[in-house]
């Protein structure tokens, strides 16, 4: 029998220009990501040369201008490439989209000078970033924040807890939000804080049931001193700040997620062409064909969904709503094929011989994370009726 091949996905891509460049990810994620992910998953071996790799390739700087570095690409294309990255991998397209929301602060709110200094080297220098918002007791109520930084002259100084920090520890440089005012959203100032800054201590890394090869650790502020120049926007504007860098962010993770529910859907779909059962395919059984077709039309759907709302995000409109949209109908659709690959595959879909069972702890992961799903909810519903009366 003729081994069962997932055709690739077909993209509408705008230009001839992002045409190559989606088969230049398609030929690096199959060369240097796919081979290893289910032997460095299960290690947990964070991919740091691949990410340098990425970097070289200018893979993580593709949203941003040309002036600094970047690829000067629409979101609708660098949203593809996360997908594509994600099917291969989860831990390097989520790591991808992380980069990028760490750059946000800098890139849009950020002086010139600032992002003459240090622009070029974040996004095609081969660095790495992460973003510092949660804290052990601040998480969907992020206003809540307790870090905080206390200025003297020019230099701040930083105390306190992040949690949950995707790249935790390995990072070359954080975006840090911390209170500088009075409680509430407007005493919030956004940072960006080396890597390697003195009081600057990593926690050990969370033992996690998926995102294994991702760190995701702890970060304690023991007196990190930051200079003024190092403050991005306005003091008091961090909060503003993060909740725009959260909007994409969003559209980030609902690519992942439809990238990680298109590689359970190709499993699925080889797995079922080749096992046969009472004479024939599974795949010619009807109660499976119905639910392959169901998968499909999910993925499908999500797709078109992130695609809407970052088309929205480059023409310059408000995507709020539809990145929160986006967010939770494409992380619950990933949580949903998966866990229909794994029935598909019955036993074999329960066992580590294979992805099935690994997509499907990743998946859970993104219903959790930039926001969990029931935040999701109430964006989109204060968007419909308005705030919530007291």
């Amino acid at each position: 029998m003729t081994e069962y091949v997932p055709a690739p996905v077909d993209r509408r891509l705008p230009t001839e220009e992002a045409r190559d460049l989606m088969a230049l990810v398609r030929e690096l994620a199959e060369r240097e990501i796919r081979p290893t992910a289910a032997e460095e998953e299960e290690a947990g071996r964070f991919p740091r040369a691949l990410f340098t790799l990425l970097s070289e390739s200018g893979l993580l700087s593709l949203p941003y201008a040309e002036e600094f570095g970047g690829g000067n690409q629409p979101y609708e294309v660098y949203l593809q490439v996360l997908e594509e990255l994600a099917a291969a991998r989860l831990t390097v397209g989520l790591g991808v989209s992380v980069h990028t929301l760490a750059c946000h602060a800098l890139a849009g709110f950020g002086t010139k000078e600032q992002r003459a200094e240090h622009l070029p080297a974040m996004l095609g220098g081969g660095l790495l970033g992460a973003y510092c918002l949660s804290e052990p007791a601040a998480g969907s109520d992020a206003a809540a924040l307790t870090t905080r930084a206390t200025r003297s002259g020019d230099t701040w100084t930083l105390e306190g807890t992040k949690a949950w920090i995707t790249h935790g520890g390995v990072a070359d440089f954080y975006t840090v939000l911390a209170r500088t005012g009075d409680s509430g959203a407007r005493g919030i100032t956004a940072f960006l804080v080396p890597g390697d800054a003195e009081g600057l201590n990593p926690a050990k890394p969370e033992r996690k049931m998926g995102m294994k090869g991702s760190p995701t650790a702890q970060l304690h502020f023991d007196g990190v001193q930051v200079p003024d120049s190092r403050r991005i926007g306005d003091q008091g504007q961090g909060f503003s700040i993060a909740l725009s860098a959260l909007d994409s962010g969003r559209l980030g993770i609902a690519a992942c997620a439809i990238g990680l529910a298109q590689a359970a859907l190709d499993e699925a779909l080889a797995y079922t062409a080749g096992r046969r059962q009472f004479g024939r395919p599974v795949a010619d059984f009807q109660g499976l064909r119905f639910m392959l077709a169901d998968m499909a039309t999910q993925v499908e759907a999500g797709r078109a969904l992130y695609l809407s709302a970052a088309r929205l995000r480059d023409a310059g409109l408000p995507f709020s709503k539809e990145a929160a949209m986006a967010k939770l109908f494409c992380t619950d659709t990933a949580m949903r094929v998966t866990t229909d690959a794994v029935q598909l595959l019955g036993g074999y879909g329960y066992t580590l011989d294979f992805p099935a069972e690994r997509y499907m702890r990743e998946a859970k992961m993104l219903q959790i994370v930039e926001g969990t799903n029931q935040i999701q909810r109430m964006v989109i519903a204060r968007h419909l009726a308005g705030p919530e009366s007291n």
